[in-house]
């Protein structure tokens, strides 16, 4: 049952696949789930694939290592979650200095507390609060902080309510020292900020993905003699085990308004 639900090949991820890809557009995310499902089994306790539906399990990594790319990990919504994130983070960072935000009330609990990875577990109440937390809990929080004083709160809620999201540059290689303080330095500059407050308007990240990995429960086909073999030993597709292997990349994101960076050197338009 566990495996079901969380695992490599799971219930979850086949219907996010198909339901991303349809909202998105994205037709690269179609699987064949019900011929998955129909080709599952059960072997030594362990859920496993009969032989006959390798063809569509193959299918199914590569779309997710697809959606990956060009949905889920696309520099726009890295670019989109990480403005979030700060947004988040400096309400949390005014709440404490004792500023009234308008929120509700799961969000409060939030803002207001102290919440870590240890007290969340150990604590009842977060993970009550925590299931009660939705989108619409956030995006009215944004909306009403468009409005609000800070000028690095109301800037960066307003360019995402506005959908004016920062660039995101992706790169195999990773940047500079120098390129990212000479970014920094830009967006100071252009946005009158300390060097404490630039790290709310410059990100840099490292992003990695990898379709599948035949360490951490792999998944596994039973051949016609009962066999229990991992996928990418039994799949004949030679860039099967190609999946496995972490791609990274790495990310530099700013505000549209510095321009755009390339091989050392930031272009400006304005």
């Amino acid at each position: 049952m566990h495996q079901l639900v969380s695992s490599q090949l799971d219930t979850d991820r086949m219907d996010y696949l198909n339901r991303d890809s349809f909202f998105t557009g994205v037709s690269e995310g179609v699987i064949s789930f019900d011929r998955i499902i129909k080709m599952l089994a059960v072997k030594d306790d362990e859920l496993v694939v009969e032989a006959k539906g390798i063809y569509s399990v193959e299918k199914f990594l590569i779309a997710r290592r697809l959606m990956y790319w060009q949905v889920y990990l696309h520099k726009t919504v890295v670019g989109a979650e990480q403005m979030l994130i700060k947004a988040l983070k400096r309400a949390k960072e005014l709440s404490n200095q004792g500023y009234d935000l308008f929120a509700t009330q799961a969000l409060q609990h939030f803002l207001k507390n102290k919440v870590n990875a240890d007290n969340f577990t150990t604590e009842e109440s977060h993970l009550n609060w925590f299931t009660k937390l939705d989108d619409t809990d956030i995006m009215s929080a944004i909306k009403s902080w468009v409005n609000h004083e800070d000028k690095i709160l109301s800037t960066l809620c307003g360019k995402l309510m506005r959908r004016d999201l920062f660039r995101t540059e992706l790169r195999s290689q990773d940047f500079s020292e120098e390129e990212i303080a000479m970014v920094r330095d830009k967006a100071k500059q252009h946005f009158d900020l300390s060097e404490a407050e630039v790290d709310y308007f410059v990100y840099h990240q490292t992003i990695y993905n990898s379709a599948y990995s035949a360490d951490k429960e792999p998944i596994k086909i039973i051949n016609n003699k009962g066999k229990l073999l991992d996928i990418a030993e039994a799949s004949d597709l030679s860039n099967l085990e190609a999946l496995s292997k972490k791609v990274v990349k790495y990310a530099l994101i700013y505000p549209k308004e510095l321009g755009f960076v390339e091989d050392g050197i930031t272009f400006n338009f304005e």
